[in-house]
């Protein structure tokens, strides 16, 4: 039965092999140092000018690192550590196989080495949360209220907000667009049958400490999506939209959503043409400059904006959501802890963990691994950190899961600090308690599947990891990693780690593939 499945593998192989081999033969050729162009959307391929004859120099076509299906230990043990030499000669190696099944160590190279993890420390974040909050556990940002409530609607004391670390307060989720979680939440206020607020709005973010940036993080992440500043009150992943239309002269500006805490300048002029050149800057928590030229042919066209302080921004879009339904607050937009004395009012909650993790870890979401990284450290009333995190991970690792103390440092949650140190055996270790926990099948079903989901669909496909292997990516300027599990030719479950820390991202990709497939066709 194993050779019959293993001779099916081989052929499907070579069969993916010759179409491929044909299509690159159906090709139109392209003439010897042809120079290529682009332009207005088109390419175009020219012959160059004549030049001196050279003589052609003989290059070796390019093969491709192919998986293989060793039987037996030592085999496999050769096969890995072939691989590892292939296609990388600079850098560092930190591997780690075992057999969930058996219990056994089938390979390592520098297992103990502490090494970058890059998207990888999202496996630490998804097992600490759930063993600290469990998979079906909501995040819910409330509304609450202080004083009385008269029967024409008057409340007349302060009306508070406060987050509780969803990560999913967002339109994507929630349905509507951008304006849909303030507008959410103020529908509920005006069904609690509040019609104006006497006092202030208070946005209560204590949940978490005030650290917006992780330790580690590099400057130049600031301004990208993927790096959204960090706050338990956060809506839309911290991001906003600016819309720039050009009317006459100048340009007009819409933020969506709309916050009465924003200050939009506008430094935009309209030119002839389509052409625009923008460029945002935030020089503060609370204004937003847009400068350059906008082409007077556009319509309105769209920038992103991340938001450097998520409570004050979001506080100011509940406001608007409620002025938008008529519901008038006559003071101030405050930043404070809530009230002790407060009356519930209404509540969001998120999606349940386990679908939270299963959104971080296929499309590898950082904001959503910062905030649960945190929400899993509130401990009583005390506001989650990211340094309450790390050691409450460093204490499940040691005394659950056998790893080694301090085999892991974690500055944040999701694998983007530069002061991440993992080793490849804790790694594994941490997939073997996985394995065995009573949120095993939550864990598995949170990760991508080799050649058919998110990070992972494009990679080994017609391979015998395709539909099995099941893992987590990582990936930085110089840290390419995968770990998570795989099934062996003869039943074995596997756990693995690659971690690869060094410039040679595409080496490295290649060989952790051609690892992961010779896994799933391994035997003994």
């Amino acid at each position: 039965m194993i050779s019959d499945v293993r001779r099916a593998w081989r052929m499907a192989v070579m069969l993916a092999t010759v179409l491929n081999t044909a299509a690159a033969e159906q090709a139109p050729p392209t003439p010897p140092n042809a120079q290529t162009s682009i332009s207005a959307g088109t390419v175009e391929t020219r012959a160059p000018h004549p030049r001196p004859a050279r003589k052609a120099r003989a290059r070796k076509p390019y093969k491709a690192l192919a998986f293989t299906t060793p039987v037996g230990d030592e085999a496999l043990t050769g096969e890995l550590a072939r691989m590892l030499k292939a296609r990388v000669s600079r850098g560092e190696w930190g591997v780690a196989v075992i057999s969930l099944t058996r219990g056994d160590t089938l390979f390592t190279h520098r297992a103990d080495a502490s090494m970058s993890p890059a998207s990888t420390m999202k496996l630490f974040t998804t097992v600490l949360a759930y063993e600290t909050l469990g998979p079906t556990f909501q995040f819910r940002t409330e509304v609450l209220r202080t004083g009385t409530l008269g029967a024409d609607g008057i409340a007349l004391g302060d009306l508070v907000l406060r987050g509780g670390g969803d990560p999913a307060l967002s339109g994507r989720y929630i349905g509507g667009g951008p304006n849909a979680p303030a507008d959410l939440l103020a529908a509920h206020v005006a069904a609690a049958g509040i019609k104006r607020v006497r006092g202030n709005l208070i946005a209560d973010e204590t949940a978490f400490d005030l650290q917006r940036v992780p330790t580690g993080w590099p400057s130049r992440y600031l301004g990208a999506s993927y790096a959204p500043r960090i706050s338990a009150l956060s809506m839309n992943e911290n991001a906003a939209l600016v819309y720039v239309t050009p009317e006459g002269a100048r340009a007009t500006l819409q933020l969506v959503p709309p916050s009465t805490t924003m200050h939009l300048v506008n430094e935009v002029k309209v030119v002839p043409g389509r052409r625009s050149r923008i460029a945002v800057h935030t020089p503060n928590d609370s204004t937003i400059v847009l400068r350059g030229t906008v082409g007077k042919s556009n319509g309105p066209r769209a920038w992103t904006v991340m938001i450097a302080n998520p409570a004050l921004f979001v506080a100011g879009a509940f406001r608007a959501a409620l002025a938008a339904r008529g519901i008038q607050v006559d003071g101030d937009v405050v930043l404070a802890p809530a009230p002790t004395d407060c009356t519930p009012v209404a509540s969001v909650a998120s999606p349940a963990i386990g679908k939270l993790a299963t959104i971080m870890n296929g499309e590898s979401v950082n904001h959503f691994a910062e905030l649960m990284f945190r929400g899993a450290a509130r401990i009583g009333n005390a506001s989650g950190s990211a340094l309450t995190a790390g050691r409450l991970l460093d204490s499940l690792l040691t005394f659950r899961a056998g790893a080694t103390r301090g085999a892991v440092v974690a500055t944040d949650g999701s694998g983007l600090s530069t002061l991440n140190r993992v080793t490849a055996r804790s790694l594994v270790h941490l997939l073997g308690y996985a394995d065995r926990a009573s949120w095993s099948w939550d864990f598995h079903t949170s990760l991508p599947v080799a050649g058919e989901t998110e990070l992972l669909r494009r990679r080994m496909r017609l391979t015998p990891a395709q539909g099995n292997l099941h893992a987590k990516t990582g990936t930085l300027s110089r840290v390419t990693s995968l770990s998570g599990y795989v099934r062996a030719l003869n039943g074995e479950q596997l756990a693995f780690a690659f971690l690869y820390n060094g410039p040679q991202h595409a080496g490295a990709v290649e060989t952790i593939d051609a690892m992961g497939a010779t896994l799933a066709g391994f035997t003994r």
